[in-house]
């Protein structure tokens, strides 16, 4: 089966780098996307860039009989990078799945862009790798994605106001709790199109995925409850990166580095605005090797060196790869049943552990998962049928292993892997 299904994969239309370029290109022309920057010029400033992007998702649409709504959503935010107060606004458009359409893997960028001055809205400001890559390599997975049938929905979406505070991410989270969204994942795409670092090293081979292990948006109850079970390294958001790395491994593309954190040291982006909110199956993808010289920097030469984010620092053969995996994973997690609910484990005092779960809708299998406890990923697994409720693993001791469930579909695709702890106490 699973070789069917990397066959299926190697056979599904791929990224194109020059149609990424294209679009990089595009939203470079606009000038600037600062957040505070015109909304109603034409041709310049954030308003027409996301005009624009949602013509783009409305044509994309039109090509596919109609299988994406698009939306462009808005609120007022304030804060000190935005004194007087500005409206941010999203452009969306979303897949509806055919079977689950309120499980939801949402795939995102941010649209708008700055310099060095964060409050400078009327320089030239292209965001060409930050994060027009992130922008392109939605529409790029909408315009390939939305060819298929899938049984979850994906929501492309194009963000705004994150250099100003993470706003966008913040109404989208604020969106999908409201609509009811079971979000399956959040897969937060920014600073995705460079392969040489500021002093010189070059890697086209690898992307970082980062994902929170202590919960965010925890009560007292949940962490004492992490704590206690050792489940750090299992967090909503590291089974989704979990899952980003076995996609990858199985698409034999890009190498993923799995960081064990939300994001880049002391920084952020929209993927945490979800975190906080309680959405806890957010991460993010960004290059391996940053160029600081090319980010958030006005446009300049000083001593024979060249300050800003333009397009001839990109490398889109690269961006291309980055955009496979993404649209590996949303089909994945799309076509996949729900993480299954409710994973306990018993067997204390005992050498022999027995795993429970709820039954997922869909599920036409279950995988149980193990791994000795001083190991980062899934070593061991056995799988039962989808009736299956429960399995005891004998010789298996609970006090050094942990465990988890995975549920899978007919066509083998696998959702992530819920954790397992103690049962309630009644």
């Amino acid at each position: 089966m699973l070789d069917i299904l990397l066959l299926a994969s190697a056979a599904a239309a791929q990224p194109n780098p020059a149609q990424l370029r294209a679009t990089v290109e595009k939203l470079v022309s606009f000038g600037t996307r600062h957040t505070l920057s015109s909304a109603t010029d034409p041709k310049r400033g954030i308003g027409a860039a996301r005009r624009w992007t949602a013509g783009r998702f409305e044509a994309l649409g039109k090509a596919c009989g109609g299988c994406l709504t698009v939306e462009t959503v808005g609120d007022q935010f304030s804060g000190p990078r935005a004194p007087n107060g500005v409206r941010v606004e999203n452009v969306l458009a979303i897949q509806r799945g055919t079977s689950d359409p309120e499980r939801v893997v949402i795939v995102q960028g941010h649209i708008d862009s700055r310099v060095s001055d964060v409050m400078d809205f009327t320089s030239d400001a292209p965001g060409a790798n930050d994060d027009a890559s992130g922008v392109a390599l939605v529409m790029e997975a909408a315009r390939l994605l939305s060819k298929e049938k899938l049984a979850g929905t994906i929501v492309y979406a194009a963000l705004s106001g994150e250099e100003q505070g993470l706003w966008g991410g913040q109404l989208l989270a604020r969106i999908a709790k409201e609509r009811g969204w079971k979000v399956a994942a959040v897969l937060n795409n920014d600073i995705v199109g460079n392969t040489t670092g500021t002093g010189g090293a070059r890697d086209d081979r690898r992307v970082r995925v980062f994902s929170e292990g202590i919960t965010a948006a925890g009560d007292l109850d949940t962490l004492k409850a992490q704590r206690a079970n050792g489940g750090e390294m299992d967090s909503p958001s590291r089974a989704v990166a979990k899952a980003i790395r076995r996609v990858a491994r199985q698409q034999r593309g890009l190498e993923v580095i799995a960081v064990g954190r939300p994001d880049r040291f002391q920084r952020g982006g929209d993927h945490t605005a979800f975190l906080n909110a309680g959405i806890p199956a957010a991460v993010r993808f960004s290059e391996v090797t940053e160029n600081y010289d090319h980010q958030h920097q006005t446009l300049r030469t000083e001593n024979g060196k060249f300050y800003g984010d333009t397009i001839q620092y990109m490398d889109f053969p690269y961006l291309a790869k980055v955009t496979a995996l993404n649209m590996a994973v949303a089909r994945e997690l799309a076509n996949a049943p729900g993480a299954p609910e409710g994973v306990t484990i018993a067997g204390a005092l005992s050498a022999d552990t027995t795993v429970s779960w709820q039954p997922s809708a869909g599920a036409a299998r279950y995988r149980i998962h193990w791994r000795q406890a001083d190991a980062g990923d899934w070593t061991d697994h056995r799988d039962v049928p989808g009736d299956a409720t429960s399995i005891k693993l004998d010789g298996v001791n609970i006090d050094h292993h942990f465990f988890g469930v995975s549920a899978l579909s007919a066509g083998g695709q696998e959702s992530v892997v819920s954790f397992a702890g103690p049962a309630p106490r009644q």
